[in-house]
């Protein structure tokens, strides 16, 4: 049984694993560009695992930056994936240990989360530690390959393999929102904010990061109140 649904989650996390190898593998090529050696850009991905948290901590490791401007940068740009584990833990239940629960923290990405979140199943610590095995290895093999290639790739072709994560984060919510209207509704309403916050020069003056939680928080309160979840539904 457990073996099972460490399958299932492999299976499930191999498209995240393959899209995470591409856009790594640029952050491994900007590494060594940007003076890094291949071991320490390798190093940085395999404790870390988050996409635009790295590449500001690149930029401030380059500009020499202080500790405390880093700690502050991670806070700001990773504070969503708090609130992503607290959703998480919900749906876990009692059962699952404090340990396996910090181990699936670490690789709680946006897109793993998405995928966890969509199972219809209950969600077990096999099925999870699964589905964040091939993200991890493809996020750490990526920015290895990426940084023996240095420069070698066009700066073009580097460029547009950063764009593959957008590109497999919208395959991932677009198939659900089709189905599920409060699904489709809190997209709607996130991209509405979101582009708010891009476009009215008061709201730009806000961080991405900072901007990011306030939309998810928004949005998914809203559609909490318009679509709420009944306790027998939870239960089934």
């Amino acid at each position: 049984m457990k073996w099972n649904e460490f399958k299932k989650g492999i299976h499930t996390g191999l498209p995240v694993g393959l899209g995470y190898f591409s856009v790594s593998f640029g952050f491994g090529a900007m590494a060594i560009a940007q003076g890094l050696s291949a071991f320490h850009a390798t190093l940085i991905s395999a404790t870390n695992l988050t996409s635009a948290g790295q590449f500001a901590g690149l930029t401030l490791i380059v500009a020499m930056g202080t500790l405390w401007e880093m700690v502050m940068t991670q806070l700001v740009i990773n504070s969503r994936y708090s609130l992503m584990s607290i959703a998480l833990a919900q749906r876990m239940g009692e059962k699952i240990g404090f340990l396996p629960r910090l181990l699936i923290a670490f690789f709680n990405t946006d897109e793993i989360f998405a995928l966890a979140m969509a199972r219809r199943e209950p969600l077990t610590v096999p099925f999870l530690l699964g589905l964040g095995t091939l993200p991890i290895l493809g996020w750490t093999g990526g920015t290895l390959m990426g940084a023996l290639a240095g420069s070698v790739l066009p700066t073009d072709i580097r460029a547009a393999l950063g764009v593959m994560l957008y590109g497999m984060f919208i395959a991932i919510v677009i198939p659900p929102a089709r189905q599920e209207k409060p699904v489709c509704i809190v997209m709607i309403l996130a991209l509405i904010l979101s582009s708010l916050f891009a476009w009215i020069p008061a709201l730009q003056q806000v961080s991405a990061g900072i901007s990011i939680v306030l939309c998810t928080v928004i949005a998914a309160a809203v559609c909490a109140l318009l679509f709420p979840i009944r306790d027998e539904e939870v239960a089934e």
